[in-house]
């Protein structure tokens, strides 16, 4: 078949990838000589998804995100990994799937709701008294204070903020703020997180620390990562750490103790009949 296409056909438009029997393009450039050997997945995926080639401090950074998301043992999405591999050892692809599919508002999409509420708050203040300075640090904090206690007051939860686990303080947290100040990506999206950790105590009444999570939505958003894109990235970085379950399951499964865990220690408790129920 001729790579040539008719004048009449119709035109799908697309900045990715396209190949004919001879070549496969991505990004403009050859796959095989411009690419492969010369570009690290990292950067490409980064590049694929923001539009424009990310310098090398912002492929460190991006990749710090992603190792960041990969894993953090036993939790939902691992468990329905490995459960639906123990039950389909035939579908790799069904056991990963369940794993991604679990991505939500409890783990994995807190990295888009922040991002989504700092990009809000930002805009917010844009248009009004405008955003602080990189170095005002009080005004940074002001802004925060503004943001969290309207945000109480409309009885919501500030995303990114607390952490099942890390209740004293996520370890991502500094570190990826570290990264991002070294690498020169500190921008206004992960300033206000920054700001908001400092003064949610003082409004909260209770300290609660930012989590990683969160601090990635931060962190990827001043990347320029779109905001609808924020949790793919999240489950982008959760596929090698479900896969990584999955290898381990497939080497030392622990997928049956779990399930004869919960069935052997399963108790029978009658519904509720209908207008019984407490107040």
């Amino acid at each position: 078949m001729s790579d040539e296409t008719s004048p009449d056909a119709p035109r799908y438009r697309t900045s990715l990838g396209t190949s004919d029997t001879r070549s496969i393009s991505l990004l403009g450039h050859d796959l095989a000589g411009d690419l492969m050997g010369h570009v690290g997945f990292g950067e490409l995926a980064l590049w694929m998804v923001a539009g424009a080639r990310p310098s090398p401090g912002e492929v460190a950074v991006f990749e710090s995100v992603l190792v960041a998301l990969a894993d953090h043992g036993f939790t939902p999405t691992a468990i329905a990994a490995r459960l639906t591999y123990l039950s389909a050892p035939d579908s790799l692809q069904g056991a990963m799937a369940a794993g991604l599919l679990g991505g939500g508002s409890r783990f994995l999409g807190v990295t888009e709701d922040t991002g989504e509420y700092l990009a809000a708050a930002l805009h917010t203040a844009r248009e009004g008294d405008g955003v602080p300075a990189d170095d005002d640090e009080a005004g940074w904090d002001d802004l925060a204070r503004r943001c969290v206690t309207e945000t109480r007051a409309a009885k919501r939860f500030v995303p990114g903020l607390g952490h099942p686990v890390h209740k004293e303080g996520d370890p991502r947290t500094p570190r990826l703020i570290e990264i991002a100040t070294d690498h020169g990506t500190l921008g206004p999206h992960l300033r206000l997180f920054r700001a908001i950790g400092r003064v949610a105590p003082e409004v909260l009444g209770r300290t609660l620390p930012l989590n990683g999570a969160g601090v990635c939505g931060a962190t990827l958003a001043d990347l320029g990562v779109p905001l609808p894109m924020l949790r793919g990235v999240a489950l982008l970085a959760r596929a090698a750490g479900l896969l990584g379950q999955l290898a381990e399951e497939h080497r030392d499964p622990i997928g049956m103790d779990v399930y004869l865990s919960v069935d052997r220690n399963a108790v029978y408790v009658p519904s509720p009949q209908p207008g019984t129920e407490g107040p």
